[in-house]
């Protein structure tokens, strides 16, 4: 099931989750090993907190990112081309293509985003400066179904998929998605995606568990916003963040972790549900896989598309590829 809407900013925003959302979270929430999708992680409370993590020092896929499009922004342009209908998959606050503007030039700007009131802020603000592009918001759950709706040009569709987001995904997962960009792309259209590459453990540890504390509020927020979608009584003081690189799975780990036992309760599908935390359990809410460059070629490759273009920093930390579709 899709959760596909076309946002008019100016319009009433649905607060209240739908049954699949529901059935999802009490899925993830029942499983032996509890488990919260990070998609979650991105309320509107939870999209400011990532903003506030992407200033930190630890913090180095997004300045690193920024740092190559800012070097090497008018090639990538170049190779991209101008003109595209650049939709922007998990836009946030929309400032990673806002930067690219003035080089890309799109036609259309389409922002993708879970966090629907947070996106609408962001494009609300966004026509006030560049009144020449046709804006579109997308609220969407883009992570296991993807079509888009008619008023998104069809014509030179160019992904946007900053942030190093696709290493949420397992591999196997990743290839489903780029799979289904490749399916809503045409012949014309591409990806530009940035990648986190494999680097030492002390600097992934320090990056997803920062010294101030910001990572692990933004976790936990995630408790807060599950206690609002399906009713559910997490006492959020009895959690505790652990961030980490999982060396032998290639993947930093995010898990809550339980400081005292505790019962839970949530609504799902009209009945009430219950689970006991004992100290120690965790509940698994995001991976962040970090990939070398190699792999991450082979996987737009198998996916349906064909690498032209690999930029990266100095320390070659992170990566950004252009890739367009194959016929």
């Amino acid at each position: 099931m899709i959760t596909l809407m076309h946002i008019s900013c100016t319009e009433d925003r649905p607060r209240a989750a739908n049954a699949h959302v529901a059935d999802e979270l009490h899925a993830g929430l029942n499983a032996p090993d509890a488990w919260i999708s990070p998609k979650f992680l991105y309320d509107a409370l939870g999209s400011k907190l990532f903003e506030a993590i992407c200033e930190l020092p630890e913090y180095y896929p997004t300045r690193t990112e920024a740092a190559i499009f800012a070097r090497h922004g008018a090639e990538i342009a170049r190779v991209a081309g101008l003109g595209s209908t650049l939709v922007d998959l998990g836009a946030g606050n929309c400032a990673k293509a806002a930067s690219l503007f003035p080089l890309l030039q799109p036609a259309q700007y389409v922002a993708v985003d879970i966090s629907t009131e947070f996106l609408c802020d962001a494009l609300e603000r966004l026509r006030q400066r560049f009144p020449q592009i046709d804006m579109e918001a997308l609220g969407m759950d883009f992570s296991s179904r993807f079509e888009l709706p008619p008023q998104v040009h069809a014509a030179r569709r160019l992904f946007f998929y900053p942030g190093s987001s696709i290493g949420n995904f397992t591999p196997d997962e990743a290839h489903g998605f780029l799979r289904r960009l490749r399916a809503q792309c045409g012949d014309d259209g591409g990806v530009l995606i940035g990648v986190d590459l494999a680097k030492d453990k002390a600097t992934l540890d320090a990056a997803y568990d920062d010294a101030l504390g910001v990572t692990a509020a933004f976790n936990l927020n995630v408790l807060r916003h599950v206690n609002h979608l399906v009713g559910a009584d997490f006492d959020i003081r009895a959690w505790r963040h652990h961030g980490f690189y999982n060396a032998a799975r290639g993947r930093v780990e995010m898990h809550l972790e339980a400081v005292r036992r505790q019962e839970v309760h949530w609504n799902c599908g009209g009945q009430a549900c219950a689970r006991v935390f004992e100290p120690g359990d965790c509940i698994h809410t995001e991976n962040s896989y970090k990939y070398q460059q190699a792999d991450a070629i082979a996987l737009l490759e198998r996916s349906g598309f064909e690498a032209t273009r690999v930029w990266t920093d100095p320390q070659r930390w992170f990566a950004v590829i252009h890739a367009q579709a194959i016929h």
